[in-house]
């Protein structure tokens, strides 16, 4: 859904520990995809991911992910396609409507039934009263 030629990449200094290596290399890798200008979204896409996405979008319409797990700037760069792949999917999808139901007469007598024995257990738990 997201292409390729259409995200383009940051890399900085990451965080963390690495020792000398993360002080020399810039693997840290920031993917940013403009939402408001792809062409490759239809009107309703594109208001769908806006909708879905608004936290992670900027007032730009652009969208940021950033990875910074693994010490290899080519790693990082796949982890962030995939993670705005995977988001944008998500935001795209369409859940099923759901189906109003009813239970059944028997769920609700079977329920009320058990209600009624365990009134019955308790009842029978207290002291007897002395005037009976």
């Amino acid at each position: 859904m997201v292409p390729e030629n259409e995200v383009y990449f940051q890399a900085s200094r990451s965080s963390g520990p690495g020792g000398q290596h993360v002080n020399r290399r810039a693997t840290r890798v920031e993917a940013y995809w403009n939402v408001r200008e792809s062409a490759s979204l239809t009107e309703q896409q594109r208001t769908r991911i806006l909708e879905k996405l608004a936290a992670r979008i900027g007032k730009d319409g652009i969208l940021r992910v950033v990875a910074e797990d693994e010490r290899s700037q080519y790693r990082n760069k796949q982890l962030a396609t995939q993670r705005l792949r995977e988001l944008v999917a998500r935001a795209l999808h369409v859940p099923k409507p759901r189906k109003k139901t009813r239970p059944p007469r028997s769920a609700t007598e079977k329920r009320l039934e058990g209600k009624g024995r365990r009134g019955q257990v308790k009842k029978l738990r207290k002291k007897p009263d002395p005037e009976e």
